[in-house]
């Protein structure tokens, strides 16, 4: 029996479901009698652009089309296991020989973008002067590898990833002519894991179909596609977001130990973020799609607690128990810059020492409002510009008596932060207390560098060691 992708593929143009902009133009010209010497179809993978090949070769013949049918004057040809010149050259040697039953001799190249340079110097000859008779049908996924010398000679289609609820209606449809009972939370799923594509949707829908003489539920797509329940994924966000490693460590042991891979779990928290972006999500957002194999779970657990837990731990003032694991002189200041510093310190009048002449530093809050709080501070900076939060967020800082010193890690950052209105809405938040923001390059004090490290310890549980280019691990 034939797959459900291959039982269900177009034979017309105006079949093909979810690239209107390519088939009513094809249809139109086919109408019209303008038939070009050479087409690029370019798109993602599954999107249809093969089928479509097949459909115009036929319809420009007037051929029947049947799945099975074999014209002698419709060539195919693999661009990934003929991509030699010596293929090119015996393609234009057959080239000049007339078709035998209809009015042009097609060829259609899959993958076209595999052709080697020689190949390509080759084919381009027989697009500069092709025979009447001759039609080039070119599909790729990856139209940038494709000379501009080959593209500016054929009329280029570009395909499209099909619209979610396009795809939910044609798999519906699909679903009630085989009398597969499956509810419509459960064919969304497929439709999301599917990804845009027609087959992988299709094949997906098969895959499925004999699940259940009953109706095929949402759980029952879930248990077998090994998919984490959504509302694990957004617990374990939420947890990113509270900064807490011991309920993201039993979530995520939860998800693994349930046969679910790491890399399900970073696709659908990036699914999740996308679909309703956060700032403070953002970061972890950067780093997901670092996440893969080898050592897929590691990295997943690197990216939620160095990325999420750090930072949130600094902001609150905590500070994990025991000393610091790190052999003397080991210090980084760039790994110590990746995180906030120090949160809550008194503000105290302080003495400068300024060519050997000590002066009092006013302390110029109010006598009530002795502590300065990074914590409430970036909240604030937060409710008044969310971009400068998330600078905030990625740097370290120091607090000497009335002035507060800023280490931005990247020269874009110090940039950035250093903008006469950005700094003016710092001064304006922080009250009274000085903004100092210092070059890429200036550390803070030394006993402050060992605090990042040693968190990185406590909560990986063992020593951490620094790669001396100022990053742990």
């Amino acid at each position: 029996m034939k797959n459900l992708y291959r039982r269900y593929r177009p034979l017309k143009l105006s079949e093909v479901v979810g690239q209107e902009q390519v088939t009513e133009s094809l249809i139109k010209s086919l109408e019209a009698g303008k038939v070009g010497h050479a087409y690029l179809f370019v798109g993602p993978r599954g999107c249809g652009k093969t089928s479509v090949a097949r459909i115009l070769a036929h319809e420009v013949n007037g051929f029947k089309y049947e799945l099975e049918d074999d014209y002698v004057d419709i060539v195919e040809i693999d661009g990934a296991s003929n991509r030699g010149i010596d293929n090119i050259r015996e393609l234009r040697e057959k080239v000049a020989i007339a078709p035998t039953s209809g009015k042009y001799k097609v060829y259609i190249i899959d993958e076209v973008h595999m052709l080697t340079k020689e190949a390509f110097n080759a084919l381009l000859k027989t697009l500069e002067e092709p025979p009447a008779h001759a039609i080039f049908i070119m599909a790729t996924t990856d139209a940038y590898k494709v000379p501009v010398t080959i593209t500016s000679r054929a009329q280029t289609y570009t395909f499209k990833l099909a619209d979610p609820t396009v795809m939910l209606t044609h798999l519906k449809t699909i679903a009630e002519k085989e009398g597969v009972k499956i509810s419509d939370e459960a064919l969304k799923i497929i439709v999301r894991r599917g990804g845009g594509s027609f087959r992988d949707s299709l094949s997906l829908l098969d895959q499925i179909s004999t699940l259940s003489e009953g109706e095929i539920t949402k759980d029952l797509v879930v248990k077998a596609m090994g998919l984490p329940e959504d509302e694990k994924i957004t617990e374990l966000l939420a947890e990113y977001t509270s900064g807490d490693i011991a309920k993201i460590t039993a979530i995520l042991k939860d998800l693994l130990a349930s046969g679910v891979k790491a890399e399900t779990v970073t696709e659908e928290m990036i699914r999740q973020i996308i679909d309703e972006p956060k700032p403070e999500l953002l970061p972890l957002l950067a780093k997901l799609p670092e996440v893969k194999a080898p050592y897929a779970e590691a990295k997943l657990i690197v990216a939620l607690a160095c990325e999420g837990v750090l930072p949130l731990m600094s902001r609150s003032g905590a500070r994990p128990a025991g000393p610091s694991p790190r052999a003397a002189g080991a210090t980084s200041r760039a790994a110590a810059l990746r995180t906030p510093l120090r949160q809550d310190i008194s503000v105290t009048p302080s003495k400068v020492i300024n060519n050997t002449k000590e002066k009092d530093v006013p302390n110029t809050r109010a006598a009530n409002d002795t502590t300065f709080s990074w914590e409430e501070f970036l909240e604030k900076v937060k409710q008044r510009e969310s971009g400068v939060y998330m600078k905030l967020t990625r740097v370290g800082h120091e607090l000497n008596g009335n002035e507060l010193h800023i280490y931005p890690n990247t020269k874009p950052t110090y940039n950035y932060l250093a903008k006469e209105h950005v700094k003016a809405t710092l001064t304006d938040v922080a009250e009274g207390v000085k903004i100092t923001i210092h070059e890429v390059g200036d550390a803070p004090s030394s006993a402050q560098k060992d605090e990042t490290l040693d968190k990185i310890s406590a909560i990986m549980g063992g020593e951490v060691v620094n790669d001396g280019g100022g990053n742990p691990f």
